[in-house]
């Protein structure tokens, strides 16, 4: 089987300074990097920055900043959200990094001797906030403003010389592609949509711009600068230190694994970017998830709506763990969600510190009145403790591939399930009326433990701050995590001393 695993987060476009959808894209790649890790994979996650490009010199120009200090500090900005969100990305990459500009420079001397590039003329509707071309059915006049159905930004009317990319030659080659890759695309929905934009016909896409300079140079004309999909696109080969295919990093990543990707950059990802690489004789990467927006009420966030909300807020008021957790469960994922305080407090209060927290809580401090926090060598399994702890062997290949399909929701019902079911054991055992019986309380105790054990393992990849601190009372750090361990029954060592554990989460009390 193959051992590595690539995933990356979109490249985020840094005119503006970062909000609670580049958030969420990152804390949802670094869950499955965090899974897979555990699982024995040898993961490389990527995130970085896009800077080229009209927007971002328009941007600098308006804050009357130098281009590349002005994205070297915004990028910076995103680059200080990795460590804020706790993120274990092995790479940061931006595109105006020079190992960028040779990958990207290398991809368009590719296409432009296969003849798949050539040079005419644009005219057409331009979107600088999207920094993407709209046909005209795909552009509706709203009080005098001509802006993109898709994403309401406004769109201008250009017309220069531009190089095109025969994109239209490769509209069967792509459908071919997604017939055979049946789970390129992610969730179905999103592949529906692609596949019905696609056959609905494909034209050449302009893949150059002349009236702006922030950007690579082609390496034929330097009249013209790279447009920024074909540019931004390539440095997922970039990190992998492409074009140098005979390199281990090269060798052992590529195609990548899995692209998360918010829906509004879907046609980039899954028509674009497979025929730029088809095109230029490379794989195309296994699989794109196209996930839903986070939204301020019933609306996509946006800096020009001014409805932006700040991680870094939140986490200030909340804590790191409260918000990962909160966007991993309670956004459905592929859908579009919404965070509200009321909604984040509920949260914290039933799931993180009555349920997880209390049964930590409780447990533990059971343990240390009754055996001094040690780890009885006298236990006898009934059936019903047997049952329990078995929950995990039973369903092993089941949450495996719920990682594996992305099925993030079923991943944690399974564990808030889990969760009421250890309580419930606790509660339904009642050790506090066996004291008399010393194996039967020994054993409730090992047995709520394990459990308790089991479902941290588990809640690692999605708050993992908090489980660190908890699998530590066993003895157990970050790089020993196995995810094979959870169907280990007696794993704890008889005779063990576990560590105390204080307050998990505070409740937050209602105003």
């Amino acid at each position: 089987m193959d051992k590595n695993y690539y995933i990356t987060t979109p490249i985020y476009y840094p005119s503006a300074k970062p909000h609670m959808g580049h958030a969420y894209s990152s804390i949802i790649a670094d869950f499955f990097a965090r899974f897979k890790r555990i699982q024995g994979f040898k993961v490389f996650y990527l995130t970085g920055t896009d800077e080229h490009g009209q927007k971002i010199e328009r941007a600098a120009k308006e804050k009357n900043k130098d281009t590349l200090t002005f994205c070297d500090e915004i990028s910076q900005t995103f680059k200080d959200l990795t460590k804020k969100l706790n993120l274990s990305n092995n790479d940061f990459i931006r595109t105006t990094e020079d190992r960028h500009k040779k990958s990207a420079t290398n991809i368009w001397k590719i296409l432009e001797k296969k003849g798949e590039i050539y040079l005419s003329k644009y005219s057409g509707w331009y979107s600088v906030s999207d920094e993407a071309f709209y046909s005209e059915d795909e552009i509706e006049n709203i009080n005098g403003n001509n802006q993109s159905i898709v994403s309401g930004s406004p769109v201008e009317w250009v017309e220069e010389e531009s190089y095109f990319f025969r994109l239209s030659k490769w509209q069967d080659p792509l459908l071919e592609f997604y017939s055979k890759n049946k789970n390129f695309i992610l969730p179905s929905s999103r592949k529906n949509e692609v596949i019905s934009f696609v056959k609905g016909g494909l034209k050449d896409l302009s893949v150059s711009r002349k009236s702006f300079k922030w950007g690579i140079p082609v390496p034929s004309n330097s009249d013209h600068v790279m447009y920024v999909w074909l540019d931004a696109l390539t440095n997922y080969l970039s990190a992998l230190n492409y074009p140098d295919e005979d390199n281990q990093m090269y060798k052992d990543f590529w195609p990548a694994d899995l692209h998360i990707i918010g829906k509004d950059i879907l046609r980039f990802h899954t028509v674009y970017w497979p025929a730029f690489l088809l095109a230029a004789g490379i794989k195309p990467p296994k699989r794109v998830y196209g996930h839903g927006w986070i939204l301020s009420g019933d609306q996509k966030m946006s800096k020009s709506k001014g409805n932006i909300l700040d991680p870094l807020e939140i986490i200030q008021s909340y804590g790191l763990d409260p918000l990962r957790y909160y966007l991993i469960k309670e956004v459905s994922f592929g859908n579009d969600g919404n965070i509200s305080e009321e909604k984040l407090e509920n949260c914290i209060n039933s799931d993180l510190a009555n349920n997880y927290g209390n049964l930590c809580q409780r447990v533990i401090s059971f343990c240390e009145k009754n055996t001094n926090l040690e780890v009885s060598k006298k236990i006898d399994f009934i059936d019903n403790d047997k049952k329990i702890l078995s929950v995990y062997e039973k369903n092993f290949d089941k949450i495996l591939s719920f990682v594996d399909k992305q099925d993030i929701n079923s991943y944690i019902n399974f564990l808030v399930d889990q969760l009421f079911a250890a309580n419930k054991y606790f509660n339904d055992e009642e050790p506090w009326k066996k004291k008399s019986d010393i194996v039967r309380l020994n054993t409730i105790i090992y047995t709520s433990l394990e459990l308790i054990r089991k479902v941290t393992i588990l809640l690692y990849p999605i708050i993992p701050e908090t489980s660190l601190k908890v699998l530590k009372i066993f003895g157990t750090e970050e790089k020993d995590l196995k995810f094979q361990s959870i169907i280990e029954h007696n794993y704890i060592r008889k005779g063990f001393k576990i560590k105390k554990i204080g307050i998990l989460f505070k409740k937050i009390e209602k105003k």
